[in-house]
């Protein structure tokens, strides 16, 4: 049974633990009306006001992170580099910018509308593990930040996907040397996409 995740998902207060139930979700989008979707291999926890690899730490509001305030369920997408879309769920209730960013998925659904995205690249299992290319393979702009995920252009879905939860990896975060201290936060889960064996 596929069920798309509600708002009850989202509006918990343990992103954390957000993080690690997002593994073997699906991610899906409906961009230009071009289905596209895979399974949610790699995520990373970002604990909004006091956490300082988050953009949202020490109450920081910016027109790009404002949006990270806003109730669970909608999307926080940022451009990294001048070049990367970075796809982010906002989590928790109303004025808690807690965050989850997506880092990974296995492509499974519209591989030849990914491989167009992506200058006509074969698509396999590897081909989205980095959070730029999830983006890209999916579609996703950061024009998109503020979707709703209760929408039909993006939105995740539980599929009772099947692996073993013990396999997942709960380890730091990548590229956060500024955040200090909380560099060395276990915040960051992840699956190998060979894992997955059953969808």
């Amino acid at each position: 049974m596929n069920i798309k995740l509600d708002e009850n998902f989202y509006i918990r207060n343990n992103v954390v633990e957000i993080a690690k139930e997002l593994i073997g979700k699906w991610l899906f989008t409906n961009i230009d009306n071009h289905l596209t979707g895979g399974i949610i291999i790699e995520t990373e926890a970002y604990q909004g006001e006091i956490d300082k690899a988050s953009h949202a730490y020490g109450g920081k509001k910016t027109e790009r992170t404002k949006i990270m305030y806003h109730k669970g369920g909608i999307a926080y997408i940022y451009l990294c580099y001048g070049v990367h879309s970075l796809f982010n769920i906002v989590t928790n209730i109303e004025g808690i910018p807690d965050a989850v960013l997506i880092r990974g998925i296995k492509p499974v659904i519209g591989l030849n509308y990914m491989s167009k995205r992506y200058n006509n690249k074969t698509i396999n299992q590897n081909s989205a593990k980095g959070p730029g290319l999830v983006s890209k393979l999916l579609g996703i702009h950061y024009s998109n930040t503020g979707e709703s995920l209760l929408s039909n252009k993006i939105w995740l879905e539980d599929r009772q996907t099947k692996f073993d939860t013990k396999k997942i990896i709960q380890t730091t975060r990548i590229g956060i040397d500024y955040a200090e201290e909380d560099a060395l936060l276990p915040y960051r889960f992840y699956i190998l996409p060979s894992d997955i064996i059953n969808y």
